[in-house]
């Protein structure tokens, strides 16, 4: 489980000097909770992310053990090492956004056409409760070809949840490679 520590000043001196003892910056809400200033150990954390089997996860803030979902992050433009991310406490119950990602399934005819698999949109945004979240959106590619594409209105619907994004926007396609 992932532990972190609760940062007691939040200015700009203080920021920096966690930073630079290896820490990335958290804030931590929830519905109703109170926010939590938090940072944890950059590693620990990238390790913990990149090996999660769910959406949520668990970590332990002051002794308090929270299950949450990376809602946005912010990383350095030049290096792309992670400055800042923001976590949601998934409470049980309580309808809200998520961000799910988008997998394929099947080889697409288009690929045997010298075509590839683009995907527009690797997250959508749903809104549901976390019992009922998916912990990816499949699509099947199988019949596409080049030129296909898959909209949000194309998609699968999935009980009790509902897609935020637009219809009209495409989720993948078959594009000619070069």
């Amino acid at each position: 489980m992932l532990e972190g520590i609760v940062r007691e000043s939040i200015g700009k001196s203080d920021t920096k000097a966690l930073r630079l003892d290896g820490y990335l910056i958290a804030n931590v809400y929830g519905k109703g909770l109170e926010n939590i200033n938090a940072a944890f150990k950059m590693n620990e954390y990238i390790r913990t992310v990149r090996n999660k089997e769910t959406i949520a996860f668990p970590v332990k803030i002051d002794g308090k053990e929270l299950n949450v979902v990376v809602q946005s992050y912010e990383s350095q433009a030049v290096t792309g090492k992670l400055l800042h991310v923001d976590l949601m406490v998934a409470q049980p119950g309580v309808l809200t956004h998520y961000y799910v990602p988008v997998a394929t399934t099947g080889e697409a005819l288009g690929v045997k056409n010298k075509g590839m698999v683009f995907i527009a949109k690797p997250r959508l945004r749903v809104k549901t409760t976390i019992e009922n979240l998916p912990n990816a959106i499949t699509v099947d590619v199988t019949p596409m070809d080049v030129g296909d594409s898959r909209l949000v209105r194309d998609l699968d619907k999935i009980k009790n949840v509902t897609f935020t994004d637009s219809d009209r926007v495409s989720v993948l396609s078959i594009i000619k490679a070069k």
